[in-house]
């Protein structure tokens, strides 16, 4: 079972479904939906349901959601109706993650440790996230602060979304990734240089695959191999051979992780 993520064409608006339809026809079993992951685009009844309907049609499930921090609703705001706005928004994530069969959100944070209006979103959105059966995962930008909130909240609600590409542009990302490997509900598993988030595919950068691979398999995660590459940087035009490479990056990571 691997999954990818659904803006892997760099498309993250407009109709999913030849996407959709494309990940299956490459082996993939799951997906990470990542459309409108930076929006202040809430999802309707009508089209959550469409969704549903074109992941049972192609033989898709949802993995994981990469929820939203939009430019106006944004659940980390210094300003009271932005931040109330934003928590609106995360409770539609939760609620559609739930509604499609997925374990957890992603979200991004503030960079600053013990930031107030974060701390009173998280609390709002708590009851909403045990009542949908989903928990949220904080992505790892600034390891400081995902720390002090994941020490500040129970495991069945807060964990972590380690994005490798992140973790790959500091020189202790994956020291840090083991400190945590108990809290650890979502991966984003892409390559890079080392200089830029550049999201390419798994093997083709810096990141150090045998040893993510081992702290993968003494962790928490128990879910399939994630990838959030996308083709922009890859220089691979058409997308059935993007897919089949990064369903090979997959396999071979996922083997990786079974031998650890």
């Amino acid at each position: 079972m691997l999954s990818i993520t659904t803006d892997y064409a760099n498309v993250d608006r407009g109709n999913p479904s030849p996407y959709l339809r494309r990940i299956a026809d490459a082996g993939f079993t799951h997906i990470h939906w990542c459309h409108h992951w930076n929006t202040d685009f809430v999802y309707s009844r009508p089209e959550i349901e469409q969704i549903g309907r074109w992941l049972d049609e192609y033989g898709l499930k949802l993995l994981d959601l990469h929820a939203s921090v939009g430019p106006e609703k944004n659940w980390f705001s210094a300003n009271e109706w932005e931040r109330q706005a934003g928590v609106e928004l995360v409770r539609n994530r939760l609620e559609m993650t739930a509604r499609l069969g997925g374990d957890a959100i992603v979200m991004h944070i503030s960079g600053q440790p013990g930031w107030e209006p974060l701390r009173r979103s998280l609390d709002e959105l708590e009851p909403v996230a045990r009542d949908c059966g989903v928990r949220i995962a904080l992505e790892n930008g600034v390891f400081d602060a995902v720390n002090y909130w994941l020490a500040s909240y129970a495991p069945d609600f807060l964990g972590l979304c380690y994005d490798c590409g992140h973790g790959n542009l500091i020189p202790d990302g994956l020291d840090r990734l083991d400190r945590v490997k108990d809290r650890l509900l979502v991966v984003h598993l892409h390559d890079n240089d080392g200089t830029s988030d550049q999201h390419n595919l798994m093997f083709s950068g810096s990141v150090d695959w045998p040893r993510l691979a081992l702290i993968l398999a003494n962790s928490a995660y128990d879910k399939p191999i994630s990838s959030e590459s996308n083709m922009g940087r890859s220089g691979i035009t058409d997308e059935t051979e993007f897919l089949a490479r990064a369903y090979d990056a997959g396999i071979r990571l996922d083997e990786m992780v079974q031998k650890a």
